[in-house]
């Protein structure tokens, strides 16, 4: 019996074959791997000494940060932790 490369329904032939794709890693569902990954990233914050702080601003001033941090080299939360610390530094 030849052996045809797109014939996939004898699977005894095509064994040693490695599949496309990446393998399973982790036996979790991807939504439970999200909440682990939330909750030891919130772990390494806390030990680090870091706190939340959330708060809604307007889209302009959203961009506004986003570039001003991108011209200063930081991160958003780095650059408005920075001035954060100036204003009350006054």
């Amino acid at each position: 019996m030849a052996k045809i490369a797109t014939d996939r329904t004898t699977i005894d032939l095509f064994a040693q074959d490695k599949r496309p794709g990446r393998p399973k890693t982790n036996p979790l569902p991807r939504e439970e791997q999200l909440k682990l990954n939330k909750r030891n990233q919130i772990k390494r914050d806390r030990s680090k000494g870091l706190k939340r702080i959330e708060f809604k601003v307007s889209d302009q001033l959203y961009n506004a940060l986003s570039q001003q941090a991108e011209q200063a080299n930081l991160t958003r939360s780095a650059y408005i932790e920075q001035i954060l610390t100036q204003v009350l530094t006054r």
